[in-house]
C-alpha cells in the first residue's frame, strides 16, 4: 500500500538489454556482459529501495529507458514494482525534469499537497539503505540534497515538499549532462536560487571497465537473454 507522507524514490534505468544500456561499457567489454551488469545493478538497487517501501519508509517509482510501457508494466508486476513509467525523449535533464513533474503532479492529487522526491540511478552497487535513508533525514530539514559522483556527475539528488512546485525548474536546465561539471554547474544553480542544500558521499558510478575492478567480476554476472530482448 502507498504511504502518501512519505518520500517518493524515483529510479532512473535503462532496459537491461544487448545494445540498449552501457554503450560505454560495451565498447570495453561487450553488450551482452555490459547487459548482465546492467542487469544486476538494477535489481540490487531495487532490492535496497523495496526494503525501504516495506519499512513504510519511502514510496518508489521506476523510469525506464529503452523498452515500451506494456513490457515495463510486465517487468514492473514482476518484481513486485507497482509505478512504473516510460523515461520519454530528450537528454538527462529532459528525462529527469519530466518525471520529477509527472511525480509531483501524481502525489499533489492523490494527497492534495507536496511530499519528497528522490531521483536515483542504477549505476552504485555500493548503494544502500544508509545512504538513502540519510538523504530522507537532511530532506527534513534542508532543501535539497545531493551525491556527487566521481566522473563531476551526481547519483541522487532530491527535493524536499517545501520547495517542490511546477516551477522548479532550475536543477534540469541550462546544463551540459554527460560532462564533468554536471555536479558543479547544478551546486552553482542551487547558490544562485539561495537553495539550502547538503552533500552525501562522493561516490563512483559504474560506467567503464576500470570501474569494475573494485567490486565486480563481469564474468560473474548471469543474464537471462530471452526476458529484456523485447
Amino acid at each position: 500500500m502507498v504511504q502518501i507522507d512519505h518520500p517518493t524514490i524515483v529510479l532512473m534505468t535503462r532496459w537491461p538489454a544487448i545494445n540498449r544500456c552501457k554503450s560505454r561499457l560495451s565498447k570495453e567489454i561487450g553488450a551482452l556482459n555490459a547487459a548482465k551488469i546492467q542487469e544486476q545493478l538494477i535489481l540490487h538497487t531495487i532490492a535496497v529501495v523495496k526494503d525501504l517501501r516495506e519499512k513504510g519508509l519511502a514510496n518508489i517509482k521506476v523510469a525506464i529507458d529503452g523498452v515500451g510501457i506494456n513490457a515495463a508494466k510486465r517487468w514492473a508486476s514482476l518484481n513486485n514494482i507497482e509505478k512504473v513509467a516510460i523515461q520519454g525523449s530528450g537528454n538527462l535533464g529532459t528525462k529527469m525534469k519530466r518525471q520529477f513533474l509527472k511525480t509531483s503532479s501524481e502525489r499533489t492529487i492523490s494527497d492534495q499537497r507536496a511530499s519528497p522526491i528522490v531521483l536515483i540511478g542504477a549505476d552504485l552497487p555500493t548503494i544502500s539503505q544508509i545512504d538513502l535513508v540519510q538523504a530522507i533525514e537532511i530532506l527534513k530539514h534542508s532543501e535539497m540534497v545531493i551525491g556527487p559522483s566521481t566522473d563531476g556527475g551526481y547519483w541522487l539528488i532530491g527535493f524536499s515538499k517545501e520547495i517542490i512546485h511546477p516551477q522548479l525548474l532550475w536543477p534540469f536546465s541550462g546544463i551540459k549532462w554527460g560532462t564533468n561539471q554536471v555536479f558543479q554547474e547544478t551546486i552553482r544553480l542551487a547558490e544562485l536560487n539561495q537553495i539550502n542544500y547538503q552533500l552525501l558521499q562522493e561516490q563512483n558510478d559504474l560506467d567503464n571497465f576500470i570501474d569494475l575492478s573494485p567490486w565486480i567480476n563481469y564474468k560473474s554476472f548471469q543474464l537471462s537473454a530471452s526476458s529484456y530482448q523485447l
